[in-house]
């Protein structure tokens, strides 16, 4: 995977993996099959530039390890005193269950 795009981090921190986490990439666009490793969100709120959309597919079956250095935030703009702002979405509970649900199947244990 090269292209930047939206990603939810799936992986809480664990010892000894200090700057470490396990993603999933989100395409915003449609798969051309019908699979279970492909999950569709529906964003309450379109996404920032250049990501604007409100609707998402997971891509279950891409699952990666990378640095937080190698995530980049959504800005937000600066608050009074100059700091940057970040946006972070969170998924509701059901949609993180069929997101692990979408791994399991793209890892072939379901």
């Amino acid at each position: 995977m090269v292209k930047r795009r939206p990603a939810i981090v799936i992986s809480p921190r664990l010892p000894h993996r200090d700057g470490l986490c396990s993603v999933v990439p989100i395409s915003l666009t449609a798969p051309t099959h019908n699979v279970h490793y492909v999950v569709k969100l529906d964003f309450l709120e379109p996404l920032p530039a250049p990501f604007d959309s409100v609707v998402g597919w997971v891509k279950c079956d891409m699952v990666a390890t990378v640095s937080f250095n190698r995530l980049d935030l959504f800005r937000t703009g600066r608050d009074h005193e100059g700091k940057r702002k970040y946006l972070t979405i969170k998924v509701s509970d059901e949609d993180f269950e069929r997101v692990k649900h979408g791994i399991l199947c793209g890892l072939g244990f379901r």
